[in-house]
């Protein structure tokens, strides 16, 4: 049995980012350090076309697809130091349909992609040896009590969305955030700042706001975590 103290927890982060469309979660892809393996379900690799970064892409069209690209990743030898899932949310969309087409009641289709998107996630996040980068969609959801607004992970049907963030211990979200000259920039939000309920940076190494550079928020976290073990 390893102690805790002597595990190098800070290798292989696994990171969530989540945010509306449109807001740079693809283009952070290109700032993870070393070769990449890019799992592409979505049409926005037209933003990272000009990108010097070591990736190789794999397109999404099935289920099947994510499988291999599993296997593949699993093998010891595969020589990525990040495989990138873009996106998540896309890739249960994907499952979803392959479930309504081969099930006799539709409704149980959800059920059944809750339990295999949950299962892939697991399996990807749990890669030994390898960085893993997932990004979501988000959706606005609004407290009817309230009128409170807050914003998680977007997912087909009511289980998956609470459940996701639990699966990582670094799960972030783009925000557009307002200079004082009016202008804005877009940051990396790593706590909840009452409207993100899901973000968390267990690492406890990262500002609440950081720039959009993975390779600079992993290098934190390893480094935070060095200086535990010492």
């Amino acid at each position: 049995m390893a102690r805790l103290q002597d595990m190098n927890l800070g290798d292989s982060p696994k990171i969530l980012v989540s945010s509306a469309a449109g807001m740079g979660k693809t283009r952070l892809i290109p700032t993870l350090p070393g070769k990449i393996k890019l799992l592409s379900a979505e049409a926005g690799l037209l933003s990272i076309r000009h990108s010097k970064a070591d990736i190789d892409v794999d397109v999404i069209s099935g289920m099947d697809d994510l499988r291999n690209a599993y296997v593949a990743m699993s093998k010891p030898d595969h020589g990525f130091a990040w495989v990138a899932l873009d996106s998540i949310s896309e890739i249960a969309e994907v499952c979803l349909a392959e479930k309504k087409a081969s099930s006799k009641d539709p409704r149980m289709a959800y059920g059944e992609t809750a339990e295999v998107v949950l299962s892939l996630i697991k399996a990807f996040r749990d890669l030994p040896h390898v960085g893993v980068y997932f990004t979501a969609k988000e959706t606005p959801v609004t407290d009817e009590a309230t009128g409170r607004v807050t914003y998680q992970v977007m997912f087909p049907g009511k289980q998956l969305p609470p459940q996701i963030p639990y699966l990582f211990d670094e799960c972030f979200r783009l925000v557009s955030v307002e200079n004082a000259d009016k202008t804005s920039d877009v940051w990396i939000l790593t706590r909840n700042d009452g409207r993100s309920p899901g973000v968390k940076d267990r690492s406890g190494a990262l500002d609440p706001y950081e720039p959009c550079d993975l390779g600079a928020i992993v290098k934190k976290i390893q480094n935070n975590n060095t200086e535990q073990g010492e």
